[in-house]
């Protein structure tokens, strides 16, 4: 009885706490209990949960790769799991030392899509495309790996411009498929009916208004309260198919390279691409969160883990393309646990790691959620691709949009947008250069750095060194 008072003073206590985000219950190094690692862990893996399954519906929906979802989504959860051990933990150089939580990236779907089509155009089978998928993934980790040790040289290119046009150009290439989803998702029978966009509205309302509250445990749980709403009436209205839970084993165990390894250059490039800016955006990230734990955000301690946090993404992606699940990163949104819980301590880090492990040993898990409708799906990412879309623009507002910024931004997101529109206007180029532009993504990265090295007025370095930082601590 002793123990369950004070457990309840302490869940009182947490639930009840000083609204300043900069007052910390328990610190990076701190250990509090199981019950308060628990309490806060769960926050973590609801906060980031969607985000890691929603790349892989996405892509294994969007291929036609229905057999092997549930065994995906599984692995999707197990090595977000493992990489979010090995960036809490600080493996040698490796990880941040931070509560860093790993997931799927959502920015390399419209590349991998791209890559799946064209094995699927050419006749390959579904193992072949995830071969090829798995292969680019496991190569462009090494991409990510590589720039981590010379990322402070590298800023001349990687700059807030360019960086934010990329980001824009993620969002708005992901739209297209958001859209698609909540109309019923591609070639269905019932594509466009008043059911699926009602029902997709009402979903993206929900996580719209959830969102706008005041209330933070409900903004946080937004998009999981919406898609669990938007099943669940599907469900009672007009029932779900689970028959295919029977086939499912009940545990999933790592395979290495289940699917074999694949490799094709002229489609690796865009891939390669996106994991440069994936490393900056980590960067952000990790100053957030180091914001939040009350760590340096200047000097040796602080480079040390910027470039241990993104070498970590690097071999967290290795071992994503090993273990037969997408490119991973550094998630932003469970920054905002820490500071909603003011639990920063790196323990809840291995918690949160365990539990994705655990839940992604069960394919049962990942049987369960490929039954959730497209619609319902779609009226969730939709929201979440435009937001990748204004954090895009919101970083292109802090920076100074002079003219030529505002040119290098206009040609960049209309190259862009123009490829989407139009992607036969590159059918009369070489197969390699038509593969690394058909990428919107890759199109609006290139335009963007190729036109801030060459127009005349560009900023100092040390200018832009400045502005990064004050940008990274916005």
């Amino acid at each position: 009885m002793v123990k369950f008072l004070q457990y309840t003073v302490y869940l009182h206590v947490l639930l009840t706490m000083q609204a300043s985000h900069n007052d910390l219950i328990y610190s990076l190094n701190d250990k509090p209990r199981a019950l308060a690692c628990i309490t806060a862990a769960f926050q973590h893996m609801l906060a980031s949960f969607v985000g890691v399954i929603t790349p892989t519906l996405i892509i294994s929906s969007t291929l036609d790769l229905i057999q092997y979802t549930p065994y995906l989504i599984s692995m999707a959860l197990f090595v977000s799991g493992v990489g979010t051990f090995i960036q809490t933990k600080r493996i040698g150089p490796v990880g941040s030392g931070l509560v860093a939580i790993q997931g799927t990236s959502f920015a390399f779907i419209s590349a991998l899509l791209l890559a799946g089509f064209k094995v699927k155009n050419n006749g390959g089978s579904s193992e072949d495309i995830l071969a090829l998928l798995f292969g680019l993934t496991l190569c462009g980790a090494l991409v990510e790996i590589v720039f981590s040790l010379f990322i402070h040289r590298l800023k001349r290119i990687i700059t807030p411009l360019t960086t934010g046009i990329v980001i824009t150009a993620i969002g708005l290439s992901l739209i297209n498929v958001g859209m698609t989803d909540l109309a019923g998702g591609f070639n269905a029978d019932s594509f466009a009916s008043v059911t699926n966009l009602t029902l997709g509205l009402s979903v993206l309302l929900i996580i719209v208004f959830l969102n706008a509250c005041n209330n933070q445990w409900l903004r946080l749980s937004a998009i999981f309260i919406g898609m669990t709403l938007g099943t669940s009436f599907v469900w009672l209205n007009n029932g779900l198919d689970f028959s295919h839970l029977a086939s499912l084993p009940a545990i999933a165990l790592p395979q290495p390279f289940a699917f074999g390894i694949d490799f094709d250059i002229s489609l690796f490039l865009p891939v390669a691409l996106i994991y440069l800016f994936s490393a900056i955006e980590t960067a952000g990230d990790l100053t957030a969160n180091s914001l939040f734990c009350k760590q340096p955000v200047s000097g040796p301690v602080y480079l040390s883990r910027i470039k241990g946090g993104i070498l970590g993404d690097g071999v967290n992606s290795m071992l994503a393309g090993i273990f037969n699940t997408f490119p991973n990163t550094t998630f932003g949104q469970n920054n905002g646990v820490i500071q909603l819980t003011g639990i920063a301590s790196r323990k809840v880090g291995f918690y949160v790691a365990g539990m994705f492990i655990l839940v992604g040993l069960f394919p049962v898990v990942g049987g369960v959620l490929q039954v959730i409708p497209k619609p319902v799906l779609g009226g969730a990412t939709l929201v979440m691709f435009a937001m990748v879309a204004v954090g895009g623009l919101k970083l292109l507002a802090n920076y100074a949009l002079d003219r030529r910024s505002s040119l290098v931004t206009a040609c960049s997101l209309g190259m862009s947008i123009g490829v989407m529109m139009v992607p036969h206007a590159l059918a009369e180029l070489p197969d390699w250069l038509e593969n690394i532009l058909l990428s919107p993504v890759t199109s609006a990265g290139l335009t963007a750095i190729i036109l801030d090295l060459t127009l005349p007025g560009r900023l100092s370095p040390s200018v832009v060194s400045k502005q990064n930082i004050a940008i990274e601590q916005n």
